[in-house]
């Protein structure tokens, strides 16, 4: 290592113009390459691979995503909603939401309502016995809500509770929160060409329109995805700002640390001016290392050596860590350079001695912050992957560009001051800068000289209760995460939750793979799908579960008398009671069924160029959250052993199913990584010490205070 630093060293005092003329052009080239840089969008960085996340894609290839509904989720909350005030807030809603532009696009059906709410059967029994809902009390209406739970269909009044939320006392009507349901007719949208951007226009009207009937006692909240992936955050503008944070908070650290006192003729202006120079170009240096990484970004990227994936949401913040991981290289090696120029060293002299003698210690740190980071590659995360490999990239390009280009160019700066006599040396003793840190930390030294075991048991019992908490760490994943916390989009989503277990527009696929068009495939679905009715979290209707599949479009299609498909279906071997025999044609009621419903079956069955089906999804209602999605993924992977002992596949996903694999995944690597990085780190230190003083002990003291 001594070497390498002396021959850097040398080669900065002989060839200082050489060297900045070097590291310019290898920036110039890299800042073509960073312009080319290319920002992932969404969560793509955090998938690992998993078969849940490779379901969730192979469900968008394979089926069709004709479902011209959206749902769209309007939040009542306070006190108790199940009031006359809640009401009152419910009818105004819908009737403000009908008579707006968004009407056009509700979706009203036959068997549904286009909006449906927790007070449905308040609102239905009061018309009903011709009751005034503006004059109807608390009282009034909490008999009204008991009455319509008691009178209602199983399957309705199971659905009126999902409505209502979770926290409440359904039993004593009351509920801190409510949802009222708005169901949209995609396919009433405009032909733009951005259904997207159209949708969330028509969502962001509703939720305006509905939010304007909050009152001192009800607060109203609009929520769907579409909103939440809508909302006007940009996350790049916000790293952008922290950057600017960070980059001002810098300033002023380095204007502290590298202020020169008038002495020794130097004057006012001219210490000011010193300091001034040392911050700009310590700056310059960094901002320097931030376009080298941004650029062997690119280099290493997909479009030219594949290593690591476009940037991310993670990888935008690596400038931030360069700032203050690049900023302790200047201070440490502009500190020891005035030092020796206080000495009486001449500028070269001072140069080389500075590089020579900081510069181990600096490969040290640069060495062993790099493998720290490299420890993220054996992570799951492909976004904390490339996140480990760019920071290590900017961190030793912090390095080079610290112990080459800033004393390259502080020598010719310094050289010719010397020449001219204004170098003022005397303002460099030892004492003349600012050196109150320096103190501070000398101070803290007399602990060790002279309580030095009662320092180390004050270290170990911190050290014991830091190992005891790092055992409590808990590993949490959102996608929200990215998101401003205080974003009404984000309260919404957490209202949801909380409140409502993920809320009534939560779906989770369940992807089957195989041969699915056999008596025994359709045996072990109807199977499975009996099962999912006394799951938890799985919604069901009168001991049924809320789920598409394509057994539920033969069954709505065999109830409605589609004489059509009851033909061709009772010919293939569909029964009645809507059992097969072990002789059915089943590729015949599936045929049958795409005939006389071709969207619903796109939506849940996959059929090959050569005719065969080999791929069904169930598309189950559920009420999970984030919180029980693990539990949720485990109960219907037993719902659905049926289905994979038939010889088939099943693999339950979703958005927060894939959050808790993510969770699982960060969960047991993170501590891995951990390990890793400090007994790599403890190795190279060993070594170096044993190559330095022939005393390796010293390696596993120094990265004691750090494990």
């Amino acid at each position: 290592m001594k070497r390498f630093v002396e021959t850097i060293s040398v080669v900065v005092r002989r060839w200082p113009w050489w060297t900045i003329v070097t590291m310019l052009a290898i920036t110039v080239v890299l800042a073509s390459f960073a312009r080319q840089a290319k920002v992932a969008s969404g969560q793509e960085g955090f998938a690992p691979d998993t078969p849940e996340i490779a379901a969730s894609d192979q469900i968008r290839e394979l089926f069709s995503t004709g479902s011209s509904e959206k749902v769209m989720q309007i939040i009542l909350s306070g006190d108790n909603v199940i009031s006359a005030s809640g009401v009152r807030t419910v009818a105004a809603i819908e009737s403000a939401i009908r008579s707006s532009d968004a009407a056009a696009y509700i979706s009203d059906r036959s068997d549904r309502a286009g909006i449906v709410s927790y007070l449905g059967g308040v609102l239905r029994a009061a018309q009903m016995q011709g009751m005034d809902i503006g004059k109807l009390s608390d009282e009034q209406v909490k008999q009204l809500y008991k009455l319509s739970l008691q009178q209602a269909a199983p399957g309705q009044a199971d659905y009126l509770r999902a409505l209502a939320s979770s926290k409440g006392r359904l039993d004593e009507a009351t509920a801190p929160a409510g949802l009222v349901v708005v169901f949209l007719d995609t396919s009433a949208l405009p032909q733009t060409g951005d259904d997207f951007s159209a949708l969330v226009d028509i969502e962001k009207g509703i939720a305006a329109t509905a939010e304007q009937h909050s009152s001192g006692g009800i607060d109203v909240q609009a929520f769907s995805m579409l909103l939440l992936m809508g909302d006007e955050f940009d996350f790049s503008a916000e790293v952008g700002r922290l950057f600017l944070s960070a980059f001002l908070i810098i300033l002023l650290i380095l204007g502290y640390v590298y202020y020169v006192r008038p002495r020794g003729g130097r004057t006012g202006w001219g210490a000011i001016r010193r300091t001034v120079a040392d911050v700009a170009l310590t700056l310059a240096v960094i901002m320097t290392a931030i376009v080298w990484m941004q650029g062997f970004g690119v280099l290493l990227g997909p479009d030219h050596l594949g290593v690591i994936g476009d940037l991310n949401q993670i990888t935008q913040i690596i400038p931030i860590l360069l700032i203050g991981l690049g900023v302790d290289y200047a201070i440490h090696l502009t500190g020891r350079y005035r030092e020796e120029i206080g000495l009486g060293k001449t500028v070269a002299e001072a140069s080389t001695r500075a590089i020579g003698t900081v510069g181990v210690a600096l490969i040290l740190a640069t060495l062993t912050t790099a493998v720290g980071f490299l420890t993220n590659l054996i992570s799951p995360i492909p976004g904390l992957r490339d996140f480990g490999i760019l920071t290590s990239v900017g961190i030793v390009s912090a390095f080079v560009l610290m112990l080459t280009l800033l004393p390259a160019i502080r020598l010719l700066l310094d050289r010719r001051a010397e020449r001219e006599g204004r170098l003022h040396a005397e303002s460099f003793v030892v004492g003349s800068t600012a050196r109150a840190l320096p103190r501070i930390a000398a101070r803290t030294a007399v602990l060790a000289e002279r309580l030095p075991v009662v320092t180390l048991v004050v270290a170990l019992a911190l050290g014991g209760l830091g190992a005891f908490g790092l055992t409590q760490l808990k590993t949490t994943f959102s996608f929200v995460d990215f998101l401003p916390q205080d974003s009404p989009a984000v309260r919404a989503f957490k209202t949801v939750e909380e409140q409502f277990a993920g809320g009534f527009g939560e779906a989770t696929n369940v992807l089957i793979k195989g041969d699915v068009a056999t008596p025994q495939a359709y045996q072990a679905m109807q199977e499975a799908w009996n099962l999912l009715g006394e799951t938890p979290d799985v919604t069901s209707f009168g001991g049924f579960a809320a789920a598409e599949s394509p057994l539920s479009v033969v069954a709505n299609l065999a109830r409605s008398g589609n004489k059509k498909f009851l033909q061709a279906a009772g010919a293939a071997g569909l029964g009645s009671d809507l059992t097969v025999g072990p002789d059915a044609d089943i590729a015949g009621i599936f045929n049958a069924a795409v005939i006389a419903a071709p969207e619903e079956m796109g939506r849940v069955l996959h059929k090959d160029a050569d005719g065969s089906y080999t791929a069904a999804q169930f598309v189950i209602q559920t009420g999970a959250g984030e919180e029980r999605a693990a539990a949720l993924a485990a109960n219907l992977r037993r719902d659905f052993t049926p289905v994979t002992d038939a010889g088939l596949t099943a693999i339950p996903t979703s958005t927060s199913i894939i959050s808790a694999v993510i969770v699982n995944k960060l969960s047991s690597s993170q501590l891995r990584s951990l390990f890793v990085a400090i007994f790599v780190a403890m190795l190279l230190l060993i070594v170096n010490f044993w190559f330095e003083t022939r005393r390796p002990f010293l390696g596993v003291i120094t990265i004691a205070p750090v494990a």
